[in-house]
């Protein structure tokens, strides 16, 4: 059902872009002149009050990035006249609720945060209103915003084509970040130090440690955290980005075809490994994991170490967030063998600001997703709103942010070491979300069941599975 819907969805945005191609600039209200033609204006003739009285929606998923925006809404509202009208909801309901308030069409919410991934499938549906214009248009955007100081792999990861299959980084800028994350390892320093470890390098020690590490603080504690829910969520964070870094890959474009190559030697090798890895020092629970359940048990001290978004050990470690704050440090992506660091792949998490192509206060809207992706806003979340990634690079190289972020132990220079090869390692395509939660679904099956008598057998059918999802997109090169 959820596949004819986005077919139907994918011929009607055809539609409508061929006729957009023939009406011009009456699209978009973010539409108008071309670049070229703009006027640059100063900062002390910008108007932060010209939609003053208007109201606007806006849905959040619940995580420190939404935290620290509403806690500068009143701000915003008392510098633009905007009032905001705002939902937090946990992640595990969040995009569900959303996509119900984006498939009415109702114009509600008028902003939404979302990440990289679900451009691919927003976009297509014509959820998405393209941002060019309003970020070309010194009408509407402040003359201090600095679009090009956003970092270029973080802000091209928003630029799609709408061509399944396509790369990231061409076409229009479909949303705008409010912070990235890579994925790496993390550990709790003190019991590393307690029990005379290093800190794993190789696949191999990842293995060992963490299973030398299960009840290392008693009964219900154990070596490495990391997602399991049957959903989307668990596929993209740790495991993708060793699966990566195995030389793995989850489709190519075949014949104008995307192919599928879950059944490739390094992707069986690479989910072989990490079952075996949940088997021997995973989450007891491991199967109702979140982000938000491993990174509370690093927090708790309850788990050694959390493979998961950079800032997801952050968020436990800064001053009185848990019971380990100030204990945490972080390393890189543990090597398989016959790699090398060159080979690294961390995957790509982009949370970002997106606005409702159906919205009713657009220009409202563009006000306040530049406002909270604007340098001054960046500054302050990325050193008091607990929001370290930044997306920023004056933010980055800033001493106020090397002296807050920099201060938890080998997290700036993770991230350095990881950034240069760091991409989204999905093909984009519409059906990105089916795919990753039947992906999710076989991962599920062979650590907790005896559904499939290999890895081999379970990733050649999930292989077959995905073949058939993908059947019907035909690829331009």
């Amino acid at each position: 059902m959820k596949k004819r819907l986005i077919s139907a969805l994918l011929c009607t945005a055809m539609v409508a872009s061929m006729l957009a191609g023939c009406g011009g600039e009456t699209v978009s209200s973010g539409g108008g002149s071309d670049e070229e033609e703009y006027e640059a204006g100063s900062a002390e003739d910008f108007d932060w009050k010209n939609y003053d009285g208007t109201t606007i929606n806006v849905m959040f998923n619940e995580h420190n990035y939404s935290k620290a925006v509403i806690e500068k809404i009143p701000e915003f509202e008392e510098l633009t006249g905007i009032t905001v009208e705002y939902s937090s909801t946990p992640e595990s309901n969040y995009f569900d609720k959303l996509n119900t308030s984006l498939s009415s069409r109702s114009g509600t919410p008028d902003v939404y945060m979302t990440g990289a991934y679900q451009v691919w499938e927003y976009a297509p549906a014509g959820y998405m209103e393209p941002l060019d214009n309003y970020i070309n248009d010194p009408a509407k955007t402040d003359p201090d915003y600095n679009f090009d100081d956003f970092i270029p792999a973080v802000v091209d990861g928003l630029k799609w084509d709408t061509v399944p299959g396509h790369k990231v980084g061409e076409g229009s800028q479909w949303a705008l970040p409010m912070g990235w994350e890579l994925n790496c390892l993390a550990y709790n320093k003190n019991v590393f130090a307690e029990k005379g470890l290093e800190v794993p390098t190789t696949t191999d020690e990842l293995l060992e440690t963490a299973t030398a590490l299960n009840e290392f603080a008693g009964s219900g504690s154990y070596g490495i955290a990391v997602r399991g829910t049957r959903e989307w969520a668990t596929i993209h964070p740790g495991y993708m980005s060793l699966f990566s870094t195995w030389g793995a890959q989850d489709f190519a474009i075949e014949d104008g075809k995307l192919v599928c190559q879950l059944d490739s030697e390094e992707a069986i090798a690479m989910t072989d490994y990490w079952v075996n890895l949940i088997k021997a020092a995973g989450p007891p629970q491991w199967t109702n994991y979140t982000w938000y359940e491993a990174s509370a048990d690093l927090g708790a001290g309850k788990a050694a170490m959390l493979f998961d978004a950079t800032s997801a050990g952050y968020f436990q470690n800064f001053e009185g967030a848990s019971q380990e704050s100030g204990n945490i440090a972080w390393s890189t992506i543990p090597l398989p063998e016959g790699k090398s660091e060159e080979d690294m792949k961390a995957n790509i998490w982009i949370w970002s600001l997106a606005m409702n192509a159906d919205s009713k206060n657009k220009d409202a809207a563009w006000y306040f997703i530049q406002y909270f992706t604007s340098p001054e806003y960046m500054l302050w979340s990325g050193t008091e709103g607990a929001s370290p990634d930044t997306p920023r690079t004056s933010v980055m190289e800033s001493d106020e942010y090397k002296a807050v972020v920099g201060s938890a132990d080998n997290y700036l220079e993770s991230i350095a070491a990881l950034t240069e090869n760091a991409s989204i390692q999905f093909t984009p395509q519409p059906y990105f979300f089916e795919c990753t939660t039947t992906w999710a679904e076989t991962l599920q099956d062979l650590v907790t069941s005896d559904t499939y008598s290999s890895t081999e057998e379970a990733m050649k059918a999930l292989k077959e599975e995905l073949d058939s999802i993908v059947s019907d997109l035909e690829i331009s090169e």
